[in-house]
């Protein structure tokens, strides 16, 4: 019922629809992206197309196949259409604070459907999300367990950088190694082996 209305949200006039949703999964881990890229509208699901190849080469690291994550974590974004390119040429355009808004209403029900125990923030958008503050720089967050009372349920996250290949944050020090720490956190989070099985 949820993803069903999910689906046919049209309220924000500025965005591209359709609405990019992951698959409705009973799981404890819930991954927060930024907003849906030109091509996930067509393919129908969250990260498929060049970001998503570097996120799940990332994941590849610590023994999760795409197939594996998608079919047990819910996978969500603060932004659920395609926000437009950025006037400036440079990327996608950064959602406005309405639109974060009005998303946000479907990811707090999404919250008190799956009670996740874990959430996996993924780019600055998210990172805020649910820190609930500006983060300043992705340094001060990106490595270490957090925990953080999320749409009043109490939660572990974790910090990764956005996969985006405008950015080079991931690929040299110190975000390189930060990734690799972020990365190593997930592994050894119990959540993690509940859901894809210890000793990986």
């Amino acid at each position: 019922m949820h993803r069903e209305a999910l689906l046919g949200c049209r309220k924000c006039p500025d965005v591209i629809p359709p609405v990019v949703s992951g698959r409705a999964v009973d799981t404890e881990i819930f991954f927060i992206g930024q907003a849906p890229g030109i091509h996930e509208g067509a393919i129908g699901q969250p990260f498929a197309w060049t970001a998503g190849k570097t996120l799940f080469r990332w994941f590849g690291t610590i023994g999760v196949n795409e197939a594996d994550f998608r079919a047990r974590v819910y996978m969500t974004a603060v932004l659920r259409c395609f926000p437009g390119k950025a006037k400036s040429g440079g990327g996608d355009r950064v959602p406005g604070r309405d639109e974060i808004e009005r998303c946000a209403d479907w990811m707090r029900e999404e919250v008190r459907i799956v009670k996740p125990r874990l959430v996996i923030a993924v780019g600055r958008l998210a990172i805020e999300r649910v820190a609930q503050r500006s983060i300043g720089t992705l340094e001060a967050v990106v490595g270490p367990l957090h925990h953080a009372t999320f749409f009043g349920h109490d939660v572990d996250w974790i910090a990764l950088p956005h996969p985006s290949g405008l950015s080079a944050w991931p690929k040299r020090e110190p975000g390189k190694s930060l990734l690799a720490q972020s990365l190593d956190t997930l592994a050894a989070h119990p959540s993690f082996a509940r859901t894809f099985g210890a000793g990986r």
